[in-house]
């Protein structure tokens, strides 16, 4: 029998999420554009790859801070928002049914919905509930992320002037399958990135708990006594860790989400349709063609965007939910 109020914190933590992603992904996006604009082109997009000549075509883009003058020049500052309508649309329900199914499993788990029995699971329920959630996300949210990441996949002239533009080829050239082009290698990706960022942060909560005790050995700390500072680096270390670990399966996922669609040849070489058969064959071509630095473009910016990211979004969360429970209690 559910406890009195679980309709209030499952609207709490949905709420919490959907707002804490929507500030995450906003604040976030110009690093966003520029990781994949690095992810989904086929020419190296590092210094010293570009010497081979005889190996490589030029490339768009060879560095973060080259493309983000280009992007601003050829595109202006709405180009470093582009697709965030999309993503937004993406995040919010994604954050949203994130936290709200993780609350659930962590209750689950420890047989009590209070957050302070929640951050005394043990590391591997939390790792096992940040997996479980990030999943259940991804498929619900999945279709607003593959559109996201064409949009911004695409610079100037646009091929899609709009997500319903991407939205009606998608339908026509690959059907409603089309709509979920990539999300194996995504299932794959989220379980130990979801994992990961999840478990890490609960993780690095407690020893910031211990931290504090040890400081004030005499003064009894729980979830709510660790400071905003404190949450913002716990967020910051969760979210590079995953991210760190889990970067090539998103250069696959984005290889595939964009898989023979139109993109101008001043962008380079597109990804023909069907160019890899599953996800390993996509590893393994990336790495034989374009190797090791193939699997991490957009690494940079992604470990830049991850780690505010991550902070941005727990911390926001955390402050979102508690200021719904104060004024909902």
């Amino acid at each position: 029998m559910e406890e009195p109020g679980e309709l209030k914190r499952a609207f709490v933590h949905a709420t919490a999420g959907a707002i804490s992603g929507a500030i995450s992904r906003t604040v976030t996006s110009p690093l966003d554009v520029i990781k994949i604009r690095f992810q989904v082109q086929l020419e190296p997009t590092v210094q010293w790859a570009l010497l081979r000549k005889d190996l490589y075509q030029s490339s768009k883009y060879s560095g973060m801070v080259q493309a983000a003058k280009d992007i601003f020049r050829e595109e202006g500052l709405p180009g470093f928002w582009r697709g965030n309508v999309p993503a937004l649309l993406m995040v919010m329900p994604y954050t949203a049914i994130q936290f709200t199914v993780l609350h659930k499993f962590k209750t689950f788990a420890s047989g009590s919905s209070k957050s302070d029995d929640h951050i005394n699971l043990s590391p591997y329920l939390s790792y096992i509930s940040g997996a479980l959630a990030g999943c259940a996300a991804t498929v619900g949210s999945y279709p607003f992320d593959l559109l996201r990441t064409i949009l911004a996949s695409q610079g100037e002239p646009k091929i899609y002037p709009n997500m319903r533009a991407a939205f009606v080829d998608i339908l026509e050239t690959r059907g409603i399958r089309g709509l979920y082009s990539g999300l194996s290698p995504t299932l794959v990706e989220i379980v130990p990135y979801a994992g990961l960022q999840f478990g890490t942060y609960d993780t690095f909560k407690r020893w910031a708990m211990a931290w504090n005790h040890r400081r004030s050995p005499n003064t009894s700390y729980s979830d709510d006594d660790i400071s905003s500072f404190q949450l913002f680096i716990c967020g910051l270390a969760s979210g590079t860790c995953a991210k760190a670990v889990c970067h090539p399966l998103d250069v696959v996922k984005k290889r595939f989400q964009i898989g023979g669609l139109q993109r101008h040849p001043r962008y380079g070489a597109r990804v023909e349709h069907h160019a890899y058969r599953n996800m390993y064959d996509a590893l393994r071509r990336i790495l034989i063609q374009e190797g090791w630095a193939g699997l991490y473009k957009g690494i940079v910016p992604s470990i830049v965007k991850a780690a505010p990211a991550g902070a941005v979004t727990f911390v926001a969360y955390e402050f979102t939910s508690d200021w719904l429970e104060t004024i909902l209690t």
